[in-house]
């Protein structure tokens, strides 16, 4: 009966260690998704504002570099700025990476929108502005540029859109069902963690009267002597 009950305290005391245990990294995971909580943005988001401002500095870039082949700079901007023509100007390329950048990090970094119809509005305009441009303007008589700078223009915006349709919103969707899963989980647990022990957790039956007489006669026989 002492070996049962020692087996029986034994196996309670690992159950109440496992869901500890259990209970334990629950917490630790609630603890981690709430700090992530608490950040201002997001990883995935913060890369996503990143190639934003790539965007924006490779294609000032390319326009600087366009600047200086044709001539002084200074002298090129005063012809696409001030003498602007839509049919040789790279300015309103430029000027299109600007309304991109300032659309998007409005949009995703300072309101963090969760939703696509910025990214929709910016890859639209981008894209019908560079195609009308293309068919319209002499871009492809100047060079290698005529040809760079729009090309570029499109696939960083498509690739923007890419990014944020497949990447940002999926990933932020899939943490926050995970954080909310969490305190669930941990709930749970805290219900089925067993309780102290107890002393009437443990019933021994008491022996029988009959089974006490039994055992009386035979030790009587058992010290008759032998004659």
């Amino acid at each position: 009966m002492e070996r049962a009950l020692s087996g029986s305290v034994d196996s309670r005391a690992s159950l109440h260690t496992v869901s500890s245990i259990n209970a334990a990294q629950l917490a630790a995971r609630l603890e981690s998704y709430e700090s992530g909580e608490k950040k201002s943005i997001s990883d995935v988001r913060r890369t996503f504002c990143l190639f934003v401002t790539f965007d924006l500095l490779f294609i000032t870039l390319l326009w600087i570099i366009e600047l200086n082949v044709d001539g002084g700079i200074e002298q090129q901007l005063s012809k696409e700025i001030l003498y602007y023509d839509y049919h040789s100007s790279f300015f309103d390329i430029f000027v299109l990476a600007v309304f991109r950048f300032t659309l998007l990090i409005l949009a995703y970094a300072v309101c963090r929108l969760r939703h696509w119809w910025a990214i929709a509005i910016t890859t639209a305009v981008t894209s019908a502005f560079l195609i009308v441009k293309v068919i319209i303007s002499k871009l492809l008589t100047q060079g290698a540029f005529g040809y760079l700078l729009p090309i570029m223009s499109f696939i960083l915006a498509w690739i923007e859109t890419w990014f944020l349709d497949f990447k940002v919103l999926p990933q932020e969707t899939e943490d926050e069902n995970r954080f909310q899963s969490v305190p669930d989980a941990s709930e749970r647990a805290v219900l089925i963690q067993p309780g102290p022990l107890s002393d009437g957790q443990f019933y021994s039956p008491p022996e029988s009267v009959a089974d006490s007489d039994e055992e009386t006669e035979e030790k009587q026989d058992h010290e008759k002597p032998v004659l």
